[in-house]
């Protein structure tokens, strides 16, 4: 049995005043295994539902396999359904396919033209290696943590994660030929991640996963595509992640560039139109022997200066009319002086000795020195959060800590919460970071929302889009010593990247704890493991 492309043209939807899909085309071919990528809000999500089957475009159409899975980012289950109904819900088309081989088997040799119908089951049993359901149901439960729940127990039991692990689980048990997910890494650790990427790659039907993970693009896809509205429509790249970005950064050094050249040139061309072409004939006394001839020369000369100014000029606004627009500025820590308030003459920025959290976190020491860059990695519950709680002060502990008494702190937690939600952004920063910086250094100018979200209130803004303004809080006037927390969650690939550069370039006291396996692979500083 063939495997089935799949396939959507033109599609169009529109969530309230926002198109967030517009005419949108693609063809997944089987074997393909494809990433979406963008910005948070770029439609990645909705695009997903709408092939999927479980939203309707406003206009175009999709073409699936008639056996798709699809993994939502928010789940809907039966709480009072256990994980033995689950799992027999994703084994069911297999083993009803291995029913019906043995029935026909058995009436082939009173039926013989029963063998086309034993022929496309055979097929089909054959694609979703249906013999081996149940070795790979229990292999697939290893593989993302599963195995040690009881199988009666209800689902309504389980953690968010849990859940969302079984979700997971179900699929890739029941194979299905076209197979889309979002976001699937999310809830799953570094081994539950390795085990993900396998299967996948062994999946011989269509993959379309819309994912923040650039470790997993590397791993797996294909192909990319990336569905930032700032682009003309969506645009597919060949390769992997690390491909995608190769080519992204390349085609911005050419716009940087290109931008370099035009402005010296329109440059050139003003002092052209106004300078230049006045020093033709440079100011000098005619000799006797020239005064006979000064009247034509003259003439020729403000010929000269006429044709010049003319071409210069119309050049000028030929290319200010057509010139490019400024490459976007790279994300960078910036600060007004870039100075900072605490030198320390050699001495540690900070001193941790014997830290004690009961049931959370042992530490024996930490120093901290200007300029350090480090990272905290560890399990879930190794106490990462809790350290960077106590390094901002914000969490009483036992032992000692002494620091710089100038030094200024700021931590970026996972969750941020805002004193007046319904504040817009541009004034909820304002207010945070005062109206002087807020003159100097605008929301705006930071780049992180586009100018449609600016003065939205910031209870309207997703998770990533309030991430954003959390993340320029900090960017605008850095402290002396930055805490971030999990920073890359919910940002786009493409912003993590810049994220990563400015936190390797950095001259501040930076520590970040994180899960991100490409920004773990990608660390230049130091790194302190937590939970051995």
């Amino acid at each position: 049995m063939p495997f089935s492309a799949l396939v959507a043209d033109g599609i169009v939807r529109v969530l309230g005043s926002r198109r967030v899909l517009d005419g949108v085309s693609l063809t997944a071919s089987p074997g393909r295994r494809i990433g979406l990528i963008g910005e948070n809000g770029a439609g990645k999500s909705t695009l997903l539902r709408i092939l999927a089957g479980a939203d309707a475009p406003d206009r175009g159409h999709v073409i699936r396999p008639a056996d798709l899975g699809y993994l939502p980012q928010e789940l809907s289950f039966d709480s009072t359904s256990t994980l033995t109904d689950v799992l027999d819900e994703a084994l069911h088309d297999a083993h009803a396919v291995l029913a019906e081989l043995a029935r026909l088997a058995d009436a082939l040799g009173e039926n013989p033209e029963l063998l086309t119908a034993y022929a496309d089951q055979l097929a089909y049993a054959e694609d979703h290696e249906a013999w081996d359901a149940d070795r790979r149901a229990d292999l697939v439960l290893t593989g993302l943590g599963l195995a040690d729940i009881p199988r009666s127990r209800r689902l309504s039991s389980l953690s968010g994660g849990q859940r969302a692990r079984l979700a997971l689980a179900a699929l890739l048990i029941r194979r299905p030929t076209a197979l889309l997910l979002d976001e699937p890494t999310n809830h799953l650790d570094d081994a539950a991640i390795a085990f993900l990427e396998e299967q996948l790659k062994a999946l011989p039907g269509v993959v379309l996963v819309a994912t923040h993970d650039r470790a997993l693009l590397d791993a797996v896809c294909t192909d990319l595509i990336d569905v930032d509205p700032a682009l003309d429509g969506p645009t597919r790249h060949g390769g992997n992640y690390t491909a995608y970005q190769s080519a992204r950064r390349a085609a911005l050094d050419r716009w940087r560039r290109q931008y370099a050249e035009e402005q010296a040139e329109l440059s050139s061309l003003r002092e052209a139109a106004t300078v230049t072409a006045h020093q033709v004939a440079p100011g000098r006394l005619p000799r006797d022997n020239e005064k006979m001839g000064q009247g034509h020369t003259t003439g020729r000369v403000q010929n000269q200066i006429a044709r010049r100014t003319r071409a210069a000029t119309r050049r000028l606004d030929a290319l200010t009319r057509s010139q490019i627009p400024a490459p976007p500025e790279p994300l960078q820590f910036r600060s007004l002086d870039g100075s900072s308030a605490a030198a320390t003459d050699g001495e540690p920025l900070l001193s941790l000795r014997n830290l004690r959290v009961p049931h959370r976190l042992h530490l024996e020491h930490l120093d901290l020195h200007p300029g350090d860059h480090l990272l905290i990695t560890g399990p879930n519950g190794a106490g990462k959060s809790t350290l960077l709680s106590v390094l901002a002060g914000h969490l009483p502990f036992g032992g000692t800590l002494h620091r710089h008494p100038d030094l200024t702190v700021a931590l970026l937690t996972q969750d941020t919460t805002w004193a007046d939600p319904a504040r817009t952004a541009r004034d909820t920063y304002a207010l945070a970071v005062g109206n002087h910086l807020a003159e100097q250094v605008p929301l705006s100018s930071l780049g992180l929302l586009p100018p449609y979200q600016l003065d939205q209130p910031v209870n309207t803004l997703s998770v990533g889009q309030r991430r954003r303004l959390a993340l320029a809080l900090v960017v605008a006037d850095p402290p002396d010593l930055l805490l971030l927390d999990e920073p890359t969650n919910h940002l786009s690939p493409t912003l993590t990247d810049e994220l990563e550069d400015a936190l390797t370039t950095t001259l501040r006291t930076v520590v970040v704890a994180t899960h991100d396996r490409h920004l773990r692979t990608r660390w230049t500083g130091r790194t302190l493991q937590l939970g051995r």
